[in-house]
């Protein structure tokens, strides 16, 4: 937990709205599952962790996890626990703080069909990791369809500007303007540290606080990295998954429709991809005969050749897609005066398989604007406004 946040003395309370008398309670539950060998178990950590976020509730579970990350085994890359979250709200600091205990022990959360976790909780919930390895670390947040994920802004606990300025008006009004820029910013800091796009936090803090934003479109889960489970929406058909993942892989800066989607054979993707590299041999940045006997490959009709050419320029480091399943070119991107086009390879079977380029017309292959969450891809082929948690 970053210092700063430690030493930020001030009283912002979050409130959900919604009475919950119940102070934060945190229970363990491990279970033996089986593991490589017989004789060496893997063990299951959950924390259920409900009630009101109170100031003193981080520390406490401090406590809890550095005695459970000294006496449990850890496998690389997987948490050491999942939190169960099921809470209304409560303290907005300790929200943070127990979310910046999630990272720092890498500990997943979840929030459970039929509960709620609600403002303060709903900023712990974004603290949910798998693996803070470097070089970037791997969120994990998820939340089964039919539970609720809500944030809103912050409100400002009213008695204590009170006692602090003894009913002064003029010092009041200081004060809780100082207070409310200093909730602003640890908002905007605890995003940035946790990887999520301040944008987000910016549509919280121009809002009424008794509105909430739900994470219920497809997104809205993209937005604060996390993953649904259970019954989602089926997709549509192949060619609406090419264009909503071209739409995502662009930022959303340019929004091409299905029309603009035209399916390719794996034969005719490769020459098209082959032909973008030879035009554009400077863009690529690879050297040696490879390269330059690419008009030569191009020219002949021998596909084996085509598929080895492909196969050894993606091993020197291009970013060719994989060729996975059908392929599409989704057409008509826009970038200022730049026009890109996207090539998307997906498989019919598996959601979670499928690999794609921009190629900005005239300067070659270009890395996408935006990538795929590592723990849930599949997200990228539902159009962004798909609701796949509705709101109870």
């Amino acid at each position: 937990m970053p210092r700063w946040l430690s030493a930020l003395a001030i009283s912002f309370l979050c409130w959900s709205f919604l009475p919950d008398a119940r102070a934060l309670n945190i229970t363990l539950d491990s279970k033996s599952i089986p593991g490589l060998t017989p004789k060496a178990p893997l063990v299951a950590h959950t924390l259920r962790i409900t009630g009101r976020f109170e100031q003193g509730d981080g520390e406490k579970l401090r406590v809890m996890l550095v005695g459970l990350k000294g006496k449990a085994a850890k496998m690389t890359g997987q948490p050491l626990a999942t939190a169960e979250l099921s809470s209304s709200g409560g303290d907005l600091l300790e929200g943070m703080k127990v979310g910046y205990l999630f990272r720092e022990f890498e500990v997943a959360t979840l929030v459970r069909k039929g509960d709620i976790c609600l403002s303060a909780c709903a900023l712990a919930f974004l603290g949910g990791t798998a693996s803070r390895l470097p070089p970037t670390p791997i969120p994990s947040r998820t939340i089964e369809i039919g539970g609720q994920v809500g944030f809103h802004n912050f409100t400002l606990d009213s008695t204590v500007v009170q006692n602090e300025t003894k009913g002064d008006t003029t010092a009041g009004i200081a004060r809780g303007f100082g207070l409310g820029r200093a909730g602003a910013s640890a908002l905007i800091r605890y995003a940035a540290d946790l990887g999520i796009d301040a944008g987000f936090i910016a549509q919280l803090l121009v809002r009424p606080p008794d509105t909430w934003l739900y994470i219920d479109t497809d997104e809205m889960f993209l937005t604060v990295g996390a993953c649904p489970s259970g019954p989602e929406p089926p997709l549509g058909r192949l060619e609406l998954q090419a264009v909503n993942i071209c739409n995502h892989a662009t930022g959303g800066s340019s929004i091409a429709e299905p029309s603009q989607a035209r399916s390719m054979t794996a034969r005719e993707a490769k020459r098209y991809l082959l032909e973008q590299v030879q035009r554009n041999v400077e863009s690529v940045n690879v050297k040696g005969p490879l390269v330059g006997q690419l008009a030569g490959v191009l020219a002949s009709r021998d596909d084996r050749l085509i598929d080895s050419v492909y196969s050894d320029l993606r091993a020197a480091g291009i970013s060719l897609p994989e060729q996975i399943g059908r392929s599409f070119i989704v057409s008509g991107y826009a970038f200022g005066e730049l026009q890109a086009d996207c090539q998307v390879n997906l498989s019919a079977s598996d959601p979670d398989k499928f690999d794609f380029v921009l190629i900005v017309r005239g300067a070659g292959l270009s890395r996408p604007f935006a990538l795929p969450p590592p723990m849930c891809p599949g997200l990228f082929r539902y159009d962004g406004q798909q609701v796949l948690n509705p709101k109870r």
